[in-house]
């Protein structure tokens, strides 16, 4: 049942009243009926009513017996659950559907929304990234989302912990999106839950996923092909080879998007992912100035009058963590000081301020990495991981 891709979208017009809404519904969480799948069937029926109508036999022509559609009382169930959670039913074709996704090749029939729609329809950049982001990393994220946010961009990313956390907090003020893999009200990770609920007051929160749902592994390359699609350019900030941004990065070039990415240091694993785009021939970013010289000589649209200067720290310094409620075990204390640490060297003092930890918790433990033959430290107070 799974269809072919089509070369181009077809239009076909979108539901109008909740019945019609119910039957887009059931539609795309009937069995084996994925978005691509979904286009067939409207377009060869005309309706998501007739196209539910013709799903068994559909199904019996292709060897598989007692098919059933999805249930209208499980599609009442999760409509119940979104208005619950306050998300909003965007559908494929309607005027408030994101028009950037609405023209990649297997667009999500139905999105939930919870905040602000409107911010889909602004011009957008993706910034993704690890995330076990170095210090490095994350001071740079956090100053390309700001300067994107500055000059009137969206900022989509994926609300994973370290480069998208980061990226999402600085530009809270001047317009965010995060793509969940689950559902639209299941914050995910727990450690950025209260970020998820500000980016769905202030920002946007974005799904395919039904009302409720937890994510698993198989959901997150689908979930990266929507950020991809709502954007002009993807920008890479950190990534290890094979990780999930580098999935992003491939579904951007499918779709026709700009992959731009940050180089980092060839002994750090975690930029041996942007490196090897940059080496395939993905354009280098140094600074927003890179980005935005990318989208004016590749997009035939203007780019978006810059706009107010979030009210925020100064651009070089990341978002101070919270404090943690308590000092994690020893094992932790070292995977945290490691993973903050990269071939590059950072300032001893920008670490400390980094973990949010005091320095006489921080000083032995820096002692014994250095004993172990884990980190270097070199003139000036500055440290090096090995």
């Amino acid at each position: 049942m799974v269809g072919e891709l089509l070369s181009s979208p077809t239009p076909f017009t979108p539901p109008t009243t909740e019945e019609d809404r119910l039957y887009w519904l059931r539609l795309i969480r009937s069995r084996r009926v994925g978005p691509t799948t979904f286009q067939r069937l409207l377009t060869d029926h005309r309706s998501a009513e007739a196209a539910l109508a013709a799903l068994p036999e559909i199904a019996r022509a292709a060897g598989i017996d007692d098919y059933e559609p999805c249930p209208a009382d499980t599609a009442r169930h999760e409509i119940d659950a979104a208005l619950r959670a306050g998300a909003r039913m965007l559908c494929l074709g309607a005027p408030d559907y994101p028009e950037a996704l609405a023209g990649i090749a297997d667009p999500p029939p139905v999105l939930w929304a919870v905040g602000r729609p409107e911010l889909a329809q602004r011009p957008a950049v993706a910034l993704v990234g690890a995330r076990n982001a170095s210090s490095l990393g994350q001071r740079m994220a956090r100053k390309l989302a700001e300067g994107l946010g500055h000059h009137g961009f969206t900022l989509v990313s994926g609300l994973a912990r370290g480069v998208d956390a980061v990226a999402h907090a600085a530009t809270i003020g001047t317009g965010t999106i995060a793509v969940l893999a689950g559902g639209v009200d299941v914050l995910y990770p727990t450690e950025n839950a209260e970020l998820g609920r500000d980016i769905g007051r202030r920002g946007l929160r974005l799904s395919e996923q039904p009302i409720g749902l937890q994510p698993q592994a198989r959901h997150f390359p689908r979930r990266n092909r929507i950020i991809a699609g709502l954007a002009r350019a993807v920008v890479v900030v950190e990534a290890a080879e094979g990780s999930g941004s580098l999935i992003t990065a491939r579904d951007a070039l499918e779709q026709g998007r700009e992959v731009l990415a940050v180089p980092g240091h060839p002994l750090d694993a975690r930029a041996a992912g942007c490196n090897a785009l940059i080496r395939d021939g993905a354009r280098l970013v140094r600074d927003v100035a890179d980005i935005l010289e990318a989208l004016e000589t590749t997009l035939e649209l203007p780019l978006p009058a810059p706009g107010p200067r979030p009210a925020t720290a100064p651009a070089a310094l990341p978002p101070k963590p919270a404090r943690p409620a308590a000092v994690p075990d020893t094992l932790g204390l070292h995977r945290m000081i490691l993973d903050r640490l990269g071939p590059s060297p950072l300032a001893e003092d920008q670490l400390i301020r980094d973990l949010a930890l005091p320095a006489a918790t921080l000083a032995p433990a820096i002692l014994f990495l250095e004993l172990e033959g884990r980190i270097e430290r070199q003139p000036g107070g500055l440290l090096a991981r090995l």
